[in-house]
């Protein structure tokens, strides 16, 4: 393992690769403020997507700039068979980054795109088949995503921003414009509002639309359903359910005008997902269900204002295939793994947090 720690000398430009889903970015937060206060006079550049340019660009923290990447296997899009445009590489080396900072993953596709960029120093996550940067710690899977990363800041001076265990949950800024969305696309919202948010991405991550609509219901509180377009479905399933009437906001707003509701919100109950970050790094509680691996990786790391409830099923409910040996190929089953977590644990740890 090189050198760790120590700062680099001059420089006004760094780029960082972090190209994936919401909860990705959400997670990797607190170390681009960590990157922040090493080089308070730098430039930082996000390596990404589209949608982070438009969630990103003008607000508040601690990205100056988005480069957008175009679809690239292994570093900004899951298929295979999309390969860097001609071109690309001349572009980016034309921003003469010093420092290029890789927290997307193990580096097998994202390390060689690194050091192609053409900085002074590279530095990020390296598992066993996976090209060395200048400064690297292993990639070893089972690790807190946000403590993966402030590791990887701290390769070249990074530190937490505070002295608080709370400066570890990352932290988004609301905007002025993300408010005015939500006035404008949904009015007022009412006081003592909760948001439910019943889908995930992985269906083996979505708890029971029926106890999402049995834990509502008990709270006895004026209700947001939120999903995508993809998940309209179970948001109308849970809506459906729910003795009483709640709104559903599906595709309604943007992340930025979602972030502005949850940020009216008493409380978020949510599976494992994007949102549920969303609402933590705005400031809201949340009760979020978990299944126990990914609670490792993915879970709140506090506990006054947010409560992971945590399945313990290991093994697939259908086949019995394992969801802990990482050499298994995934099953072909998207039965639910967290339906373990019961209607009286999530409403208990809600009427909690509502006080």
């Amino acid at each position: 393992m090189s050198d760790m720690g120590a700062p680099i000398d001059g420089v006004r430009r760094i780029a960082v690769l972090r190209a994936n889903a919401l909860g990705d970015l959400l997670l990797a937060l607190p170390a681009l403020d960590s990157l922040r206060g090493a080089y308070p006079d730098a430039r930082i550049t996000l390596l990404a997507r589209s949608w982070h340019a438009d969630l990103l660009t003008g607000r508040p923290g601690p990205v100056d700039d988005v480069i957008a990447l175009p679809p690239i296997s292994g570093v900004s899009e899951a298929a295979a068979g999309h390969l860097a445009p001609e071109g690309l590489f001349d572009e980016l080396r034309g921003h003469r980054f010093d420092l290029a900072v890789q927290i997307h993953g193990g580096g097998r596709n994202s390390n060689p795109f690194v050091r192609r960029l053409g900085a002074r120093v590279t530095a990020g996550l390296c598992s066993p088949d996976a090209e060395r940067l200048d400064r690297w710690v292993p990639y070893v899977y089972y690790q807190h995503e946000v403590l993966r990363y402030l590791e990887v800041a701290a390769l070249v001076g990074g530190r937490p921003s505070g002295g608080a265990m709370d400066v570890l949950e990352p932290r988004l800024a609301v905007t002025d414009a993300d408010r005015a969305e939500v006035a404008r696309e949904l009015g007022e919202p009412p006081p003592r509002l909760v948001a439910l948010h019943p889908g995930a991405s992985d269906p083996r991550r979505r708890w029971p639309a029926e106890r999402f609509a049995a834990v509502a219901d008990r709270l006895g509180r004026p209700v947001v359903v939120t999903g995508t377009g993809k998940e309209r479905d179970v948001v109308e399933e849970v809506a459906a359910a729910m003795r009483t009437p709640s709104v559903p906001a599906v595709d309604l707003l943007s992340i930025g005008g979602l972030a502005a509701l949850y940020e009216r919100c008493a409380l978020v109950i949510s599976n494992d997902t994007g949102p549920r970050h969303l609402a933590a790094a705005v400031g809201t509680p949340t009760v979020g269900i978990y299944w126990c691996g990914n609670l490792i990786n993915a879970g709140p790391l506090t506990r006054t204002r947010h409560r992971p409830l945590v399945s313990w099923t290991v093994a697939c409910p259908v086949c019995g295939a394992s969801g802990v040996d990482l050499t298994a190929a995934r099953c072909p089953h998207d039965v639910s793994w967290v339906a373990g977590v019961s209607v009286d644990e999530v409403a208990e740890q809600a009427a909690d947090l509502l006080g």
